[in-house]
């Protein structure tokens, strides 16, 4: 049930797999949009019973064991098969739920990323409705998300998704200066998606079942941390200056 997308693959050598730069694309946009500009393909170009997205180094699985991160273990990701039993409980099908502890959705965007973005998706999901307005704010106050990005859905629902996200996605790409954001930070759509996905399905209702995520490659939590607390360090100082720049 596969498909493997070279993303990003505007102006980029060929791999051997098929490029998001086919058909009606964004690709040029894969360094603010990364995976995202693949979702954009796959909602322009396919038609299938069930759409999904997962990533070269993570994918869904119902093996518990390969779910704590061990490297390497094709015969565990999720299959056509279990796929299709899953969407049987339900149309949509997400990653388990990933638990800050500490601190609330936005607290936990603002502390590793600028804070402008999260600002304008707020605006623009608020300007919507008041069903939206008050998802945004359950959602932000949770303690909890469903992230990286990626799903299954009956392609009724991952039509009606990509058809909210990208108009809000648009809505933000026009509120903010994206040759200010380098580095890591460049992927700024990419992260804020991560926090519109529950909102959609909150404002919404829709049930969903959740599947765990395996990792194709070995988790140092000790460097994972670090460089977390490093990025909340950097984003502190720059949301401070944001701040006194407003």
């Amino acid at each position: 049930m596969y498909l493997p997308l070279h993303v990003g693959r505007a102006g980029m050598a060929d791999i051997g797999y098929v490029g998001d730069d086919t058909g009606e694309s964004i690709s040029e946009k894969n360094a603010n949009y990364c995976e995202l500009t693949g979702l954009y393909w796959a909602w322009k170009n396919l038609r299938a019973e069930a759409v999904g997205l997962a990533h070269y180094r993570r994918h869904f699985t119902l093996d518990g064991v390969a779910a704590r991160g061990l490297k390497g273990k094709w015969d565990c990701v999720l299959t056509s098969e279990q796929a299709y039993a899953l969407l049987q409980k339900s149309e949509i099908v997400l990653p388990g739920k990933r638990k800050h502890y500490i601190e609330n959705n936005y607290d936990h965007y603002v502390h590793a990323h600028k804070r402008e973005a999260i600002e304008a998706a707020a605006i623009c999901v608020k300007g919507m409705s008041p069903a939206y307005s008050d998802a945004w704010d359950r959602v932000m106050e949770r303690t909890w998300a469903h992230l990286f990005n990626m799903f299954i859905m009956r392609y009724d629902r991952f039509n009606e998704y990509c058809e909210w996200l990208f108009g809000i996605l648009g809505c933000i790409e026009g509120m903010i200066d994206t040759s200010l954001y380098t580095g890591r930070e460049a992927r700024v759509f990419g992260f804020v998606s991560e926090r519109l996905l529950d909102v959609w399905i909150e404002a919404n209702r829709l049930p969903y079942t959740e599947a765990s995520v395996m990792y194709m490659e070995s988790q140092n939590w000790a460097v994972k941390i670090g460089a977390f607390l490093g990025r909340k360090a950097r984003a502190e100082l720059e949301n401070l200056r944001f701040g006194q720049s407003r």
